[in-house]
């Protein structure tokens, strides 16, 4: 049972959630932890960037080209600016990951919710991919790639540090359960 919604952050603002009394693994509910409010960040703020040009070129354009009175189809971009700051808040908070004794558990969507289940000893490559944008807001991803194609899976977002560290350990732990293959 839930004690908390899955985005209450722990101590030290490190992202752990409260809905686990025990260690993972151990048959307690999993530990799930939310993505860092930077991709939250980043995201809206690429938003603003492309939805703010196409405002501009969309009241500038027909303005210019056919009247003042085409100038008001740059409402329809701004409306989307509008929708698309609420939409990415719900998305962010659909997002958390849980490691488990066996597998890692990673839940994500608003509408339409799905949770992956990638076992450890079915991992085969796990990488850590920061581009541009992700470093000036320093962050990372965390891509797991298995034996199936079907649960393969990405934790975007993370801090650099602990995208490191998920990585080395989902590693260790699948080198460790790959080892009776």
């Amino acid at each position: 049972m839930e004690t908390g919604s899955p985005h209450d952050t722990g101590p030290a603002g490190t992202g752990r959630t409260a809905q686990a009394a025990g260690p993972a693994g151990a048959g307690d509910e999993p530990v799930w932890i939310a993505l860092p409010p930077g991709l939250l960040t980043m995201r809206r703020l690429l938003l603003v960037v492309w939805l703010g040009l196409l405002t501009l070129a969309t009241g500038l354009v027909p303005g210019l080209l056919a009247g003042p009175g085409w100038a008001a189809f740059a409402a329809l971009p701004l409306a989307l600016l509008v929708w698309g700051w609420v939409m990415l808040e719900r998305n962010w908070r659909s997002w958390r990951y849980a490691e488990r004794a066996d597998d890692l558990l990673i839940s994500r969507g608003v509408l339409w919710r799905q949770e992956t289940v990638v076992p450890y000893g079915r991992m085969q490559l796990v990488e850590v991919t920061s581009g541009p944008v992700e470093r000036h807001f320093g962050l990372a991803s965390v891509q797991l790639h298995t034996a199936a194609a079907a649960t393969d899976a990405t934790i975007p977002g993370l801090d650099p540090a602990e995208a490191e560290r998920l990585r080395d350990r989902l590693t260790e732990l699948g080198e460790a359960r790959s080892a009776g293959l």
